[in-house]
């Protein structure tokens, strides 16, 4: 059979557009101009960022959603490295993602050309795969390879360097076949054994993170959980895997844990941590579980065989992708006395006690805890909440009942400016959905500029900016190491409301707690992509502690 004759930019669309890809993100360049072109005709979505930092973590915020990858388009040198940070988020928090990148052309290779770069060794160590297309009729052969390397296993980045030759060059190949994801199932012995270590237990607990989950393992999740009457936690920034408001969920295990919920899991003995790495900040630095001995039945189930094993020794480890694993949890069977019994829902009034907003209070006159109070009354259950960065996350970690999947966007890889960009990527790919993107002052200026991004493509986003004019994680760990010694940390800031409407958006300023409600009514309800601008009182470091309170803790324990 005659293939057709195409250029390499053509194949190339054609390939993502085969395997599903309906969304693009990118800051377009010259290196690509021929996929660029191809782009034209497709039946892709392209949004059109202002810096590629954004436009990688637009990109990286789709593949968390959707776990299909997440695409994005960026030029050379400069262009590529500026979008290493999504990178880098894709491949800490396990989210598959694909960076295309333009390159020279193929006989300009290695003399330092305008631009050029060594993608494999740049990329490297961050990528799952980092590679560079030589020849036009392969490149179905490796976008294929690229979207399974991307989703298999524990997911996570692909780069692929596209020299600008090669996607003018013609050639006549087949497309590849339609993508579709590799499932990694548990085994009956496995899943037998878990039953009996569940029958056997005493104070056994779940713990919830990683990726490769979707609605329905979640909701088969609950339905274990329920049966079981068995305490569940969430991995840090993983918290819309089990929804708050349900009797057996017993808290998140990030930054600022409940204590009570950190002592649950001391006391546990057996520990079902499922889809998650149990890395540092879940692990609390590595302190929560012995290494390797995690001194704990541990069951811990990943997709990645790499993964088990790795830094703790699993008593039983089972490689699968939560949705084959909650898909076999409908067959284990709970014992006919819980010995737990109660456990469940102790567990979830602690969560409830600490989690309540309006329980806090802090210096000035706009009261956070009472922010987040109102969010909760005035947003759909399945509002779509992102964060960066900093101290004001604590307000959503915290104090934001999440109650689905899929209403979370935040990177465990502690990344600042992610809130702004996530949010865009979130509402083009979900229009009908209320987003909302949180971000401290330091936080939204690294990526503040996609804020025109949301007004070009008529995104109406809510972003709200918590300003105490500092970078405040910063400054409360020099206020504990070096108290009175501020240094780096203090910001001069711009007026963020007058900065919405400079960019064609609605913007406010709220300085009083009564003036907030108001203002996000407003914000909701002007169709435009908005900022509220909330001056939040330098003291208020976090939900119950002050800087003036760390720099006196912190002096009179140096005596």
């Amino acid at each position: 059979m005659t293939q057709p004759t195409r250029t390499g930019g053509q194949i190339l669309v054609d390939q993502i557009a085969l395997h599903g890809t309906s969304q693009v993100f990118c800051v377009p360049g010259e290196s690509y101009l021929a996929a660029l072109d191809a782009m034209h005709d497709a039946k892709i979505a392209i949004t059109v960022c202002r810096q590629e930092g954004g436009a990688a973590m637009m990109a990286e915020a789709v593949g968390k959603l959707t776990g299909m990858p997440g695409i994005c388009f960026v030029t050379r040198g400069p262009g590529a490295t500026n979008a290493s940070p999504g990178l880098h988020i894709a491949r800490q928090d396990s989210t598959p993602m694909i960076l295309f990148v333009g390159q020279v052309a193929r006989e300009m290779k290695e003399r330092e050309a305008f631009q050029e770069l060594d993608y494999r060794a740049v990329f490297g160590t961050i990528a799952k795969w980092a590679t560079e297309i030589d020849d036009p009729a392969r490149i179905p052969e490796i976008v294929s390879r690229a979207y399974h390397i991307a989703t298999s296993g524990r997911p996570g980045p692909v780069v692929i360097a596209l020299p600008e030759d090669v996607l003018t060059e013609v050639a006549s190949v087949p497309d590849a076949r339609p993508f579709v994801p590799v499932e990694t199932h548990p085994g009956l012995t496995q899943m037998a054994e878990l039953q009996k270590l569940l029958w056997a237990a005493k104070r056994p607990i779940a713990l919830l993170g990683g990726a490769r989950w979707s609605p329905a393992a979640v909701q088969r999740f609950v339905r274990f959980a329920e049966r079981f009457d068995l305490p569940v936690a969430c991995s840090f920034r993983r918290q819309m895997l089990f929804p708050h408001d349900h009797r057996c969920y017993a808290g998140d295990l990030g930054l600022g844990v409940n204590p009570k919920l950190l002592a649950r899991i001391r006391e546990a003995d057996l520990v079902l941590a499922v889809g998650g790495r149990l890395s540092e900040i879940p692990s609390q630095s590595y302190e929560l579980f012995g290494i390797p001995d995690p001194g704990v039945d541990l069951v811990h189930v990943h997709p990645d065989s790499d993964e088990l094993g790795r830094v703790y020794r699993p008593h039983l480890a089972i490689n699968a992708a939560p949705a084959a694993f909650t898909a076999a949890l409908e067959g284990v069977q709970p014992p006919t006395t819980i010995s737990w019994a109660g456990a469940a829902e102790e567990a979830h009034a602690s969560y409830e006690a600490w989690s309540d907003p309006e329980a806090i209070r802090h210096p000035g006159e706009l009261q956070m805890g009472a922010v987040m109070a109102h969010l909760a009354k005035a947003l759909p259950r399945d509002a779509i909440m992102c964060n960066g960065a900093g101290n004001y996350a604590t307000w959503i970690h915290r104090f934001w009942r999440f109650g689905a999947y899929g209403t979370q966007l935040a990177p465990t890889s502690g990344s600042m400016g992610y809130g702004v960009p996530a949010a865009i990527g979130a509402k083009r790919l979900q229009p009908e959905k209320t987003v909302v993107a949180f971000a401290g002052d330091g936080c939204f200026l690294m990526n503040g500029q996609e804020f025109a991004t949301a007004v070009q493509h008529d995104l109406p986003i809510v972003v709200i900016v918590v300003d105490n004019g500092m970078y405040g994680t910063i400054r409360m760990h020099q206020e504990r190491e070096y108290p009175g010694r501020v240094t780096a940390t203090a910001l001069k800031n711009p007026d963020f409301a007058a900065y919405a409407r400079a960019f064609g958006g609605h913007g406010e300023t709220v300085a009083r707690t009564e003036d907030f409600a108001p203002a996000l009514e407003r914000a909701l309800a002007s169709g435009k992509p908005a900022i509220l601008h909330l001056l939040v009182d330098p003291e208020t470091i976090t939900p119950t502690a002050t800087l003036t309170g760390l720099r006196e803790a912190a002096l009179a324990k140096r005596g």
